[in-house]
């Protein structure tokens, strides 16, 4: 069995749809000596661009701006801090709705928040209008691979 520690990583970077990749690129990294499946990889990034995405459309509105992600490893557990800094979400419970979008309907599907809490163990978000938004995610990583 590997040994087990704290490790931990804070960014910063613009708001710009090309750094939604590079977020990816950094929690696969982060996470790969955890050995996810493919599976887990897939759920982690998505969850991530999902996150990134959010800030860049909604909560900076294309301006660019600064987006900070952060991520713990304890053990085999993942936990992630996505914050903005913009306008925040006038209603959380709503935005968590599926299908609630305040993009057009056509460009947007409102599913962001449900994609994150489906591919990840836990979410947890947290708004103040005029200040931004946190969102926070936990997924333990080989529990599939358990017997």
């Amino acid at each position: 069995m590997g040994r087990e520690y704290d490790n931990h990583m804070k960014i910063t970077f613009d708001s710009i749809s090309e750094n939604e990749k590079f977020a990816r690129i950094v929690v696969a990294a982060f996470i790969a000596r955890l050995n996810p499946t493919m599976e887990e990889m897939s759920d982690i990034k998505t969850a991530v661009s999902e996150a990134v995405t959010n800030c860049i459309i909604h909560a900076y509105e294309n301006e660019v701006k600064q987006i900070e992600m952060e991520g713990k490893i304890t053990g085999k557990k993942l936990f992630l801090r996505i914050t903005d800094f913009g306008k925040g979400i006038e209603n959380v419970e709503e935005a968590m709705q599926p299908m609630f979008t305040t993009g057009l309907k056509e460009e947007r599907s409102g599913m962001g928040f449900s994609f994150m809490e489906a591919f990840m163990d836990q979410l947890n978000v947290v708004s103040q209008i005029g200040k931004g938004t946190v969102v926070e995610m936990e997924k333990e990583i080989g529990k599939e691979k358990e017997f």
